[in-house]
């Protein structure tokens, strides 16, 4: 009555809450060789006793193993230059490729080796910035040249993140607009451009860094259809957008860290006294502390001569 009992209570094999499986684990013939190899050096086993152990023949033991880096180095080395490239293919797209680059290997072979390279396996890439060419920082002497842009971000009183948009004119270092919310994606973005386009003109450039709101298509297009030319600086190099980052020093010590904000309206309305007093009568160093307006209307002298 006990075994009885003791074996209904017990979860048999392939049974829910079975510790065990219902067959032997399926285990590749390198991996019994070895088995049999710890076997019979480490514990003294005769080898046909640690091959029945193992379930491997004794001919499969002495047989001796195949080098597969070897005999696919070149399938492996084709495999790797194609994901390398395209790492969202699977694998009919690679060996498509691959029949059509002339190499006639078996599409079984090809599986055999894209698994032994876990290419099989969910692959998570990281979206990559496109390689950018550095940009000279250059001064055009010429009105609506270069406009540079960058984001900056803080916080209200209330711990609430809000984001500011700001561009200006590199050959003044004049301040176009700063544009404040909590959110401002790539149309938000365009917005505000065709905004300042409207009072200022068009530029024939924009520098900017890779941020995702200016690697978006949307704000491409728009430049391709205004015809402005995008100068990316490089990933991790702010140093070539240096006019901006200037400014945005400027603008956090005298405005974003000297205010504590309580509203977004708040932030809009010091930084448009704030702009004024910047453009109008703030002396900058590099314009031979000329405030930006008056360096302004000097450069339109000189583009316009009477």
């Amino acid at each position: 009555e006990r075994e009885a009992q003791a074996h209904v209570c017990r979860s048999g094999a392939g049974e829910r809450g079975d510790q065990g499986r219902v067959g032997p684990k399926a285990v590749t013939p390198p991996a019994r060789r070895e088995a049999v190899r710890i076997m019979v050096d480490d514990h003294d086993l005769p080898i046909a006793r640690a091959c029945q152990a193992a379930r491997l023949s004794r001919a499969a033991y002495y047989r001796p193993g195949t080098d597969w880096a070897g005999r696919d180095r070149e399938v492996i080395a084709a495999l790797q230059a194609v994901v390398e490239v395209e790492q969202r293919w699977g694998f009919w797209k690679c060996h498509a490729r691959l029949r059509a680059q002339g190499y006639g290997w078996n599409h079984k072979r090809v599986w055999r080796v894209y698994c032994q390279l876990r290419l099989n396996l969910p692959r998570r890439t990281k979206r990559r910035v496109p390689h950018r060419e550095r940009q000279p920082l250059l001064v055009e002497p010429r009105i609506n040249a270069v406009w540079a842009v960058d984001f900056m971000r803080d916080t209200l009183y209330s711990g609430r993140v809000f984001r500011t948009f700001n561009v200006i004119d590199e050959a003044n270092r004049g301040c176009l607009g700063i544009d404040v919310a909590v959110s401002i994606p790539a149309s938000r973005v365009v917005t505000f451009l065709t905004q300042l386009i409207e009072l200022h003109g068009r530029p024939r450039a924009i520098r900017c860094d890779n941020g995702p709101e200016l690697t978006s298509q949307t704000f491409q297009d728009w430049c391709k259809q205004q015809d402005i030319e995008l100068r990316f600086i490089q990933p991790g190099k702010p140093d070539q957008n240096a006019y901006i980052e200037r400014f945005n020093r400027t603008y956090r010590e005298e405005v974003l860290s000297a205010y504590l904000f309580d509203s977004l309206e708040e932030v809009r309305e010091i930084s448009v006294e704030w702009l004024e007093r910047y453009n109008e009568i703030r002396p900058h160093d590099a314009l031979g502390n000329l405030p930006p307006a008056r360096y302004r209307e000097q450069v339109l002298e000189v583009e316009t001569p009477v």
